[in-house]
């Protein structure tokens, strides 16, 4: 019982019975009451024996002063560490004085004999019956010395069954868990756990420091606090996964929803989660349901539960991302958008990170492979009715133009083959005249290569069709997005020199992917969308990194996927925070293979 007095109550050991809580005096015979005083001063002296002669006496005679006797006495056994006989006192003082008006203090010391006799059900029962706020402070300090001493995890979860609302007993479940668990159900306790009582500190007894952000009025600001972080390596990690998972309209036989996707992505996080357990790599997953509500955003990072994040994944919108990315960068918080390929969201934010390859970087990488072709340097541009498909083009186009490329055609098209093969408009070499269908019958028009953005999956075979109609010589590179690879035929992707922009590809054929598709349509009973795939790489990676470079960006040159068990290409942030790995992907006998 070293330091046992550190977190008990103080004003137990004190003359509590004649100050502290001044009792009536007026129907109490001076005899009883010097009697009681003297009794009193022996406890603080540390005459335990002789006090609790004298209190026994008090409770005997069964006058106003038993009660306060009763407890006296509990608490000169307590002092001698004869728990069974203050316990004894203290329930015998419950059953015979149940409306005195100190009962509280008395719960309290019940309580604390049960915890040093590990009669913890018992201790929280008591706990739980206490009235006076005032007393939660001491509570909490009570069960944060006893309650980590448990290292039986059955009793520990039944502590947690019995008593569920209890916040100390949730972390001491979730430290517990963490540090020696790694059985699947277990380790989904402590994910509910986490998102019910927020996240253990580095030792439970003591008190954590939060972060917050300021807000004023009901205008958002980022002004933020950095709190004390420990950014050496530790033995967990916490992921705030901020997604818009709009549970209020979720329902479950609603196969499909406009942000499936969203629920894809976090079950593919939650497989990397099993992964790097086993790996010796714990993460402790948060999952927040943040849509596009920038106060909300606020209101959740100003959250104590929030102060502990490693990692943040998300928020999908802009302005919420923007006061994220303010606290990531303050706090030396990573955080990665998992699905955007703007690179305006990781320019000047140095924690901050593209699961993809932007757009900029896309077209840096094809303009690279291309030029390796030896190809000639007049190329078209093309791109279908979609706005991804316009910022596509425009960032090749601009790629091109900063390499001295000539860009001899520049435009949307769309519809049937033959509008498209209409639309097209080169012009020439030199005089920059317009090349008309006749002049070109004969010998067709020579360009070093064609380029085409689409989102509609139709587009792809339509623009091979148009191409053929014009006799446009060269290669085609197209966004694979243009192509719908189950209803096209493969004959398709061998009628000329055709290169996919493919940055989601993946082959089925290796045995990473075999294994997660697996387990994943065990898991779901279906197959894993490509977007289950990116969630479990990004944490996969993510996670690793934490591992292994700790809290904070140190050495950039570790910042890349050293193994090829990923299921997508991998992830290069060794020049930038935009993924550098830009897979691009060729037909060859009779299945698709990335060349670059």
């Amino acid at each position: 019982m070293n330091g046992m007095f550190c977190w008990f109550k103080q004003v137990t050991i004190g003359f509590v019975g004649l100050l502290g809580w001044q009792i009536a005096t007026a129907q109490i015979s001076p005899g009883v009451q010097k009697r009681y005083t003297a009794a009193v001063k022996l406890v603080q002296t540390g005459d335990y024996e002789r006090a609790k002669s004298d209190f026994n006496v008090l409770i005997q005679q069964r006058g106003s002063l038993a009660p306060y006797a009763s407890y006296h006495y509990a608490v000169a056994a307590f002092r001698q560490k004869n728990f069974i006989q203050s316990r004894l006192m203290l329930r015998q003082l419950v059953e015979l004085f149940p409306g005195w008006r100190k009962m509280n203090e008395a719960l309290y010391l019940l309580a604390a004999n049960g915890m040093e006799m590990g009669q913890y059900e018992e201790a929280m029962t008591a706990l739980q019956t206490i009235g006076d706020p005032t007393l939660r402070p001491d509570i909490t300090k009570l069960e944060q010395n006893f309650l980590p001493r448990i290292t039986d995890l059955s009793r520990l979860k039944q502590l947690n069954k019995s008593f569920p609302a209890d916040r100390i007993i949730g972390l001491t479940l979730i430290d517990l868990i963490q540090r020696t668990v790694s059985d699947k159900d277990d380790l989904e306790l402590s994910d509910r756990l986490t998102n019910r009582f927020g996240i253990p500190t580095a030792a439970i007894t003591k008190t954590a420091a939060t972060t917050t952000v300021q807000a004023s009025g009901s205008r958002p600001t980022t002004s933020v606090m950095q709190p004390s972080r420990n950014l050496r390596s530790k033995g967990y990690y916490n992921v705030a996964v901020m997604f818009p998972f709009r549970v209020d309209e979720f329902s479950a036989d609603k196969r499909l929803r406009s942000n499936q996707y969203v629920y894809d992505l976090y079950d593919g996080i939650k497989m990397a989660k099993a992964k790097l357990q086993e790996e010796g790599i714990t993460v402790n997953l948060f999952a927040y349901d943040l849509d596009n509500d920038a106060n909300k955003t606020l209101e959740l990072i100003n959250s104590p539960a929030f102060a502990q994040t490693d990692l943040i994944i998300g928020p999908l919108y802009v302005e919420p991302n923007r006061i994220a990315s303010a606290y990531a960068n303050l706090n030396n918080i990573l955080l990665l958008n998992p699905i955007a390929t703007s690179s305006e969201l990781v320019a000047n934010q140095p924690m901050s990170f593209l699961a993809q390859p932007s757009m900029n970087q896309q077209a840096v990488k094809v303009a690279e492979h291309m030029q390796n072709l030896n190809g000639g340097r007049r190329v078209a541009i093309y791109f279908g009715s979609g706005r991804k498909d316009s910022l596509m083009a425009v960032a090749y186009q601009a790629e091109l133009i900063r390499q001295n490329y000539q860009i001899v055609d520049f435009r949307k098209v769309s519809g049937t083959a033959q509008t498209m093969a209409d639309a097209m408009q080169f012009s020439g070499t030199t005089a920059g005249t317009r090349l008309t269908n006749a002049s070109v019958q004969p010998t067709g028009i020579a360009i070093g290569h064609v380029f085409f953005a689409s989102s509609n999956d139709d587009d792809g075979a339509r623009m091979l069709d148009a191409l053929s109609r014009r006799r446009v010589t060269g290669p085609l590179i197209a966004t694979a997005s243009a192509f719908d690879f189950y209803k096209t035929p493969l004959s398709t992707f061998s009628r000329r020199e055709l290169y996919l922009l493919y940055p989601d590809f993946i082959d089925p054929l290796r045995e990473p992917v075999s294994t997660f598709q697996e387990q994943y349509a065990a898991r779901r009973n279906t197959i894993p969308s490509v977007f289950a795939s990116e969630g479990y790489d990004m944490l996969l990676f993510f996670g690793r990194q934490l591992a292994k470079n700790g809290l904070q960006v140190r050495n950039r040159s570790n910042l890349h996927s050293d193994t090829d068990d990923y299921l997508l290409s991998g992830f290069d942030y060794t020049q930038s925070n935009d993924n550098q790995i830009v897979p691009i992907v060729k037909y060859e006998d009779g299945r698709f293979v990335k060349i670059n």
